[in-house]
């Protein structure tokens, strides 16, 4: 059984930095991604993605050149460094994994591409 769990979420001041975590199965030539959902009853927003087979990553526009993922394959763990927060990124978090697949731009994104999911950690900032 997949179980995801995600940690590294608190309080931060606009301008500050965190580092999500995400432990998760090892499974090869997978996607991972990183959600979050901004506000109870609103779709969870797909922000960053890596392809665990090649590396290659793919960002929202609301975070590319702020946010950074990555993955460890030998601790099975996904990360999310979070630089220059705003206000705006104050959100429950979310990863997601896709086994053994690949994506492209017009699924990488969507919430129904991804088979499994952690619980989430909340990431508040403040001014």
């Amino acid at each position: 059984q997949v179980q995801l769990m995600e940690s590294g979420g608190g309080s931060v001041q606009a301008g500050g930095s965190l580092r999500l975590s995400c432990v998760g199965s090892k499974y090869p030539y997978s996607t991972m991604a990183w959600f979050r959902r901004q506000a109870p009853g609103r779709e969870r927003e797909g922000i960053a993605a890596i392809y665990t087979g090649g590396g290659a990553t793919f960002y929202a526009d609301s975070v590319k050149g702020r946010f950074s993922v990555s993955h460890d394959s030998a601790s099975n763990t996904l990360f999310l460094q979070m630089n220059n927060l705003k206000r705006s990124d104050t959100a429950m978090y979310y990863c997601a994994l896709e086994p053994f697949q690949g994506t492209h731009e017009g699924n990488r994104f969507l919430e129904r591409t991804y088979s499994y999911w952690g619980r989430g950690t909340q990431v508040t900032v403040s001014s």
